[in-house]
């Protein structure tokens, strides 16, 4: 993929597997502000909302959590603990790029960590406030990474199917 200095939310849509319409809701409830927001035009028509490369990891990622089942909920309240306990932007958290680094619990698709670099671990979602007394190494963890969407596979018979719509024998 090839960064660019801004991304219309089209795009951004297309590489994360969310709807235009989503990231307009998320940034009317402030859940995910764009970095140029859309605004009216002289004509009386607006803007496109744009992103930055930035906000595009942040988005994949958001996008990757959804398709397991966080709810917007869960997702605010990510970004808000990320900011007022930690003082990081999720970015930062994902792929040990900053103070703390976002892990997944495969077993329970609903659970992120956070490992500081003193080690400790805190439950993102529950109580990030107090580290978490490990006992055993029974918990495998997955560190949280961006991708893109993955591709949508075509069903058989759809697109590049004989023209005339019948099988052929």
């Amino acid at each position: 993929m090839k960064l660019k200095k801004l991304y219309s939310s089209r795009e951004v849509a297309q590489l994360t597997g969310l709807t235009a319409r989503q990231l307009q809701w998320w940034a009317q409830r402030k859940i995910f502000l764009p970095a140029v927001a859309s605004h009216k035009t002289e004509a009386g028509g607006f803007t496109e909302r744009r992103y930055s490369p930035i906000d595009l990891l942040e988005l994949m990622v958001l996008a990757d959590l959804g398709r397991k089942g966080f709810t917007v909920h869960k997702i605010r309240k990510l970004l808000h603990v990320l900011k007022s306990r930690f003082k990081t932007r999720l970015y930062e958290a994902i792929e040990g790029g900053g103070p703390v680094t976002l892990f997944i619990d495969p077993s329970a698709d609903d659970t992120l960590y956070a490992r500081n670099d003193a080690g400790d671990l805190f439950n993102l979602l529950d109580d990030a406030s107090q580290p978490l007394l490990m006992l055993s190494d029974g918990i495998k963890l997955r560190q949280l990474t961006a991708r893109e969407r993955p591709a949508r596979r075509r069903a058989k018979g759809t697109a590049g199917s004989d023209k005339r719509g019948a099988s052929q024998p």
